[in-house]
């Protein structure tokens, strides 16, 4: 399963070395939201250095996949990145053309609403 998220880099940990032959780095996003969340992904081997070069407080693209175990009877979940990329700013991208939603209805294309109408709704 992939996924996709963008987020404001919140904190970057420094890479850990676990065993002899595994590495692993942690980092926090804040993701808005009616309720902002900080939601915490994992780097591993050779992705570790993806975000060397961001700053906390720049705005993130996350792509990871949900990873599950069990050991000893208990359940655990890591976000396991594998890409991570500078968001693309919003005034960035071009805007579209001129009369290319001409074929949605906006609410000036309502029909008047007449104070005789008899209808209950």
């Amino acid at each position: 399963m992939s996924f996709e998220v963008e987020g404001k880099l919140h904190k970057k940990f420094d890479t850990e070395s676990k065993t002899a032959s595994f590495q692993a780095r942690e980092f926090v996003i804040e993701v808005d939201g009616n309720y902002p969340q900080l939601v915490k992904f994992q780097l591993v081997q050779d992705k570790c250095d993806l975000i060397d070069n961001m700053e906390e407080g720049e705005v993130i693209k996350v792509h990871f996949d949900l990873r599950g175990r069990e050991w000893n009877g208990k359940y655990f979940t890591n976000l396991n990145a594998w890409r991570v990329e500078k968001a693309q700013a919003a005034e960035s991208q071009p805007a579209p053309e001129s009369g290319a939603d001409a074929s949605f209805p906006s609410a000036g294309d309502e029909p008047p609403t007449e104070a005789d109408d008899d209808l209950p709704f």
